[in-house]
């Protein structure tokens, strides 16, 4: 028989999903997205003003394994407020355009939504280009 194995993995994501009021798990950084789903989705945020950690999934392929069988939610990126799943990327849009996200996080919506989150992000770090032409 076997006994049950800890898993480092999955305990580090579940303490970082309790620790942080705000969570979102996403390819690259908010600095650097590396897909449009975690752009829109770190554009959301940020239009919000409300402060969040970010974890990148991509250097290690067992945190997207474990952070899927933690959360039952099989895409990236997802975002964890107060220890619990909101959603991905479209639920996070919507939630976005709607207010609820920013009632969700505990800040003040802004009276209208300066753009659509879509065209925030669309021109920034497309092909990881960084203009210095200035």
């Amino acid at each position: 028989m076997s006994t049950p194995e800890t898993n480092p993995i999955r305990d580090a994501i579940a303490e970082a999903i309790s620790e942080h009021e705000v969570i979102l798990f996403m390819k690259g950084t908010p600095e650097a997205p590396a897909c449009g789903f975690s752009a829109r989705t770190v554009a959301a945020l940020q239009a919000t003003g409300a402060p969040f950690a970010a974890v990148d999934i991509l250097p290690d392929p067992r945190i997207r394994q474990e952070l899927s069988a933690l959360s039952n939610w099989p895409t990236i990126p997802q975002l964890f407020v107060k220890g619990e799943l909101v959603g991905g990327c479209d639920i996070v849009t919507e939630m976005y355009e709607t207010g609820e996200l920013a009632q969700a996080l505990g800040v003040e919506a802004a009276a209208t939504p300066q753009q659509p989150v879509q065209e925030q992000q669309q021109p920034a770090h497309g092909l990881g280009i960084e203009n210095r032409l200035g």
